[in-house]
């Protein structure tokens, strides 16, 4: 199905579901028929031939990239760039062909393998967000874990298999003390649930890299923000709060120290994503069995520059031209951490990865975005919750 651009469905920010092809995806509205008539759907000769039309690329040597959650934030700007460069189809039209679905859902993911022979995988699907692992658990381990698995199954299964690139998270770094993080730190004492997911990640691709020869770059993402970001991270909720005049909460460490992140603008972790995709080198398994040795890879995606929560307040006060109404409390004990600090030294060698974009200039273009977004003739933005993320 040809879909138009519906870029108000990208703020969704739970991504357990697999937005496919090449190259960018909005998921539609869950369709209310029964589970068996929209597997029948996607299961058609014409299905397949859509899919396949949609995988083609340009030249040989471009590439055709699985990609997985690009109906979130990260996906769907990665997807873009995509696009724009030429891997797979660029498509003559403004729609784009969707498949929806859940990563967990062995069948379809071998259809899309045997349907197409991709060179790469893009796996961005995931249930992100420290807090609210603490009400949802499940979810945590049904999305990060065994969809993550699901994936691996059917990559170490293809002939030939795919390189495959996914996101980690800069949360895997839990209580280390050492700043900045360095790829080479120990990353056994997660802070969340969230945070041993994603070590599990990285455990389990090992596993799959070492069993099958599955070519795997893991890549730790640090605070990632801009333009159609997630509505539950601090700096988009603040902005609406702030411009609605309501109070907002500024935490601190139980010693009155500062509460700082490395935000990395969207722009400069797309670049990374790129990067990391055009250097990975092929798997050397094929149905299943491993033939030699394979790369493995961890990186850090972050901008090196942390800066204060305060601060980002005060950055937003001025963007807006309004002052913020604060309410600053200690940190309470619900997995957030108080300073993150990437070290990014192997990525910018071994990548090329170079962040350009300090916080204002990232929070201005998010500002010039939100106000056109959440303008009075749209509706406004999702409202925030106690499952917020910073």
């Amino acid at each position: 199905m040809i879909h138009r651009l519906r870029l108000s469905k990208l703020t969704l920010w739970s991504s357990i579901f697999l937005a496919f092809i090449l190259f960018f995806f909005i998921l539609s509205p869950p369709s209310p028929s029964p589970a068996a008539n929209r597997r029948e759907s996607w299961g058609s000769h014409h299905w397949e031939k859509r899919v396949t039309k949609s995988a083609c690329r340009n030249s040989d040597s471009g590439f055709t990239v699985l990609v997985t959650g690009a109906a979130g934030f990260i996906g769907c700007h990665v997807s873009l760039s995509l696009k724009q460069r030429g891997d797979g189809k660029v498509l003559s039209r403004a729609g784009v062909f969707v498949v929806e679905g859940d990563i967990n859902d062995a069948a379809l993911i071998r259809k899309l393998f045997d349907v197409v022979h991709f060179t790469h995988v893009m796996h961005l699907a995931a249930q992100a967000g420290v807090r609210y692992a603490m009400q949802n658990p499940h979810s945590y381990v049904h999305s990060n874990v065994a969809g993550f698995v699901n994936l691996l199954e059917a990559s170490k299964d293809a002939n030939p298999q795919p390189a495959i690139v996914w996101a980690s998270s800069s949360s895997v770094y839990g209580l280390n003390s050492k700043v900045p993080f360095s790829e080479k730190d120990r990353t056994d004492q997660p802070a969340s649930l969230y945070a041993a997911t994603k070590k599990a990640g990285e455990a389990i691709a090992h596993s799959y890299n070492h069993i099958y020869g599955l070519s795997i770059t893991g890549l730790r993402f640090f605070t990632v923000y801009g333009p159609w970001g997630r509505p539950d991270m601090a700096y988009f909720f603040f902005t609406k709060d702030i411009l609605k005049g309501k109070q907002i909460t500024v935490f601190e460490a139980a010693d009155g120290g500062t509460v700082a992140r490395d935000f990395t603008y969207i722009d400069d972790i797309v670049k990374g994503c790129l990067g990391a995709l055009d250097t990975a080198k092929r798997s050397t398994g094929s149905g299943g069995k491993k033939k030699g040795p394979a790369q493995f890879r961890i990186y850090n995606l972050g901008n090196t520059s942390p800066v204060a929560v305060s601060e980002l307040v005060r950055i937003l006060e001025k963007l807006l031209k309004v002052k913020a109404k604060k309410k600053v409390m200690v940190m309470p004990r619900n997995g957030d951490v108080q300073f993150t600090h990437a070290n990014i030294s192997r990525a910018h060698r071994e990548l090329g990865y170079m962040p350009t974009t300090d916080l204002e200039t990232g929070l201005s273009n998010f500002v010039k975005w939100y106000l056109d977004f959440y303008s009075p003739s749209t509706k406004n933005p999702a409202s925030s919750s106690s499952s917020s993320s910073w």
